[in-house]
């Protein structure tokens, strides 16, 4: 028997949720606001996935492990991909405007590029656009 979920939600710990939800919304990230409060933003990446964006306090209701410092740990790199390398490039400029830091170079693979982000918190975004016919012919 194959396993498939049905949804994936991505569960991340912030300071401020007002500032983080801001911040999204500001590159272009829509929410669903039945399932946000004040303690929690439920982000819309895809029609299934979804990132929980949740005050520490809250978050910590979840773990008894330490939240991971940002400011000198990575956790884990949140890839998404993107119809086009413009778009790349949109969503990372607008992030980077929005009081977001770089956290890589744009790279371009030939098949797919890439550039990656900080958000308001310290989390690792990374934004690519997969050329599937440029896969095909290698």
């Amino acid at each position: 028997m194959a396993f498939t979920s049905k949804n994936i939600f991505i569960n991340l710990s912030v300071k401020d949720v007002n500032k983080s939800t801001n911040f999204f919304k500001e590159i272009g990230f829509e929410f669903n606001p039945q399932f946000s409060d004040e303690t929690t933003s439920c982000m819309i990446i895809s029609d299934n996935i979804l990132a929980m964006i949740m005050i520490e306090e809250r978050f910590k209701g979840f773990s008894k492990k330490e939240i991971v410092d940002t400011t000198t740990s990575a956790e884990a790199i949140l890839s998404f991909s993107t119809e086009s390398r413009d778009q790349v490039d949109e969503i990372v400029k607008k992030a980077l405007s929005s009081g977001g830091k770089s956290f890589s170079e744009p790279q371009d693979h030939g098949f797919m590029y890439v550039w990656g982000f900080q958000d308001l918190d310290g989390h690792l975004w990374e934004v690519a656009y997969i050329d599937e016919s440029a896969i095909n012919q290698e």
